[in-house]
């Protein structure tokens, strides 16, 4: 294998590249190794841009050292003239300020009119990058194997051949997935890997490049199963910015497990046991003897054989997403799940000795009422029945509730929608607690309402909120930043929007139509079911717009 396809295991590390006749590039994660590490889109951009002997890529954890440095080199951030970051979660932002205030690079666009090109990709990239943009050069829109190596050679060639900055961002204005922030017109159309003929599948499946103990999954290969998912529930970003739904060959996969020979491995998707070939790359992956654990599991999706699998290769905790309180709610959010079908997921954890259950519950919805709360104890109750919780050995020793507020994101149906109020979030904590109350072996987790109304307003809002981002590396959090700054989060959190509102986020075509969201939202008030995506793809449906975004063979 090559440096670019390489995986490094334990304190094995990539050589730093040199950077004559190259373009130095830092790839830079606002976090630490331990984030970056266990990040698939991060690492993948890491493989495709290393595989370009124009550039020299290297890794920089803006956490790892101050000022900022690469890992590999210990060059300084401020030496390389392209600084890409990976966003994936709103509150990163303040990492990559600091980086950058700490590299003595000026925050704002307009002040550089030199080298560094600042860049960003990632999830955030094509959800709303609004309040981050006034920092960024340049905004990759899309997913990394769509045209990211192809925007970083056009960099290479202009700046190898003497082209200053300007020169650099004319030469990739034009490429897909590029926005140039106060140059481009018009929407953006989120770059999409398509596998040929095949767009139901994975041109090649995601996975790890670096493999340590300091990552947040110790020392496990992750390799992507699936891509997007196709439920649609009406809460859910990835239902939708992802669209349409992949799945990755089961030959694919079982030739890159037998060139990495990797000890264990974490199955990375969205809709794992909507897989077909799950069952058999399990059995292929024990028989080999080679550990791996699941990121999610449908309760839909569990089987007494799957559930064996899985116990066989030592799972103990099973995690089940409830999403709502009441059956109602599940309705108005899409989340087609049966109680019966929870049930018979927790019965089939008893039986097989899973040892701890955790649930997944969203509250803040809009319009949920004391009635949606009282839905909750009644269930919980048959699932402690079903799993025989906290009644010894027969049974699961104990079960988690893991509860967050809805934070209602762009490119969902619940863009229009306002976020629960503080006082709103408490009172549902406590209905949730009291619906708990004097169940043997369950427990409440519990997210800071404070904590999710600022990932709801850097989620939703616009440029304008720059200032509070450079306050909050002043300030050291966004805690206390918010005290000083002079803008009002009800603005973007706590009114419902009306149809025909301009998002600041309406710059980027992610393919799914805004009418069909509208179409959703409206749907998400009446309870009204939409079915998933066909599994022979849009051909058959066309119903979200990404068929005509996208085409399709």
């Amino acid at each position: 294998m090559n440096d670019s396809t390489k995986v490094y295991f334990g304190l094995d590390r990539p050589a730093a590249p040199e950077w004559g006749g190259r373009l130095p590039v830092a790839l830079a994660v606002p976090g630490d190794a331990a984030m970056a590490l266990s990040a698939l889109g991060w690492q993948a951009a890491w493989r495709l841009l290393a595989d370009d002997p124009a550039l020299a890529v290297e890794r920089v954890f803006t956490r790892a050292a101050t000022p900022p440095q690469a890992e590999d080199s210990g060059r300084a951030l401020a030496d390389f003239p392209v600084i890409a970051f990976s966003l994936c979660y709103e509150e990163e932002y303040l990492d990559a300020a600091k980086a950058l205030v700490a590299a003595e690079i000026s925050l704002r666009r307009e002040e550089r009119p030199d080298f560094p090109i600042v860049m960003a990709g990632g999830p955030l990239a094509f959800l709303n990058p609004a309040p981050f943009l006034p920092a960024l050069d340049l905004l990759f829109v899309g997913e990394a194997e769509a045209g990211l190596a192809e925007v970083c050679a056009a960099l290479a060639r202009v700046a190898l051949a003497g082209g200053d900055k300007a020169a650099c961002l004319d030469a990739v204005a034009h490429l897909p997935g590029v926005y140039l922030p106060g140059r481009t017109a018009g929407p953006v159309a989120r770059a999409t890997a398509l596998a040929g003929d095949a767009p139901t599948l994975l041109a090649a499946p995601a996975h790890s490049c670096f493999v340590s103990g300091h990552a947040e999954f110790r020392d496990m290969f992750l390799v992507e199963i699936n891509r997007g998912c196709p439920y649609g529930c009406r809460f859910c970003a990835a239902g939708y910015v992802y669209r349409p739904p992949r799945q990755s060959r089961l030959a694919d996969l079982q030739s890159l497990i037998e060139t990495v020979s990797p000890r264990k491995i974490g199955l990375v998707g969205t809709a794992l046991t909507d897989w077909p070939e799950l069952i058999p790359f399990l059995t292929w992956l024990r028989e080999r003897g080679t550990k791996f654990s699941l990121s999610s599991v449908r309760a839909d999706g569990l089987t007494p054989e799957l559930l064996t699998i899985l116990r066989a290769a030592g799972l103990r905790t099973l995690t089940l997403a409830l999403e709502a309180p009441s059956p109602r709610l599940r309705a108005a959010a899409n989340k087609q799940l049966s109680e019966e079908a929870l049930l018979d997921a927790v019965a089939l954890a008893g039986k097989h000795g899973v040892n701890h259950l955790k649930f997944y519950c969203i509250i803040g919805w809009p319009g949920e009422t004391e009635a949606d709360y009282d839905a909750l104890r009644p269930l919980l109750d048959k699932v402690a029945a079903a799993a025989s919780i906290g009644v010894g050995k027969r049974g699961v020793a104990h079960a988690t509730l893991s509860v967050n507020p809805l934070v209602p994101k762009p490119f969902t149906p619940m863009q229009w929608a306002p976020m629960a109020s503080e006082a709103a979030i408490e009172a549902g904590y406590a209905r949730v607690r009291a619906a708990v109350k004097g169940l043997k072996g369950f427990r409440v987790e519990t997210e800071t309402p404070s904590q999710a109304r600022l990932q709801g307003l850097l989620a939703r809002g616009d440029e304008t909120l720059f200032p509070l981002i450079v306050a909050a590396v002043e300030a050291g959090s966004f805690r206390r930043a918010l005290k000083r700054w002079d803008g009002d989060p009800a603005v973007f959190l706590d009114r419902e929007r009306p149809e025909g509102e301009v998002f600041p986020w309406d710059f980027i075509d992610n393919g799914v139509s805004r009418d069909y969201l509208w179409r959703e939202w409206q749907r998400y008030q009446q309870a009204a079911p939409t079915a998933k995506c066909p599994p022979a793809g849009c051909g058959g449906c066309k119903r979200c717009g990404v068929y005509d975004t996208l085409g399709e063979a």
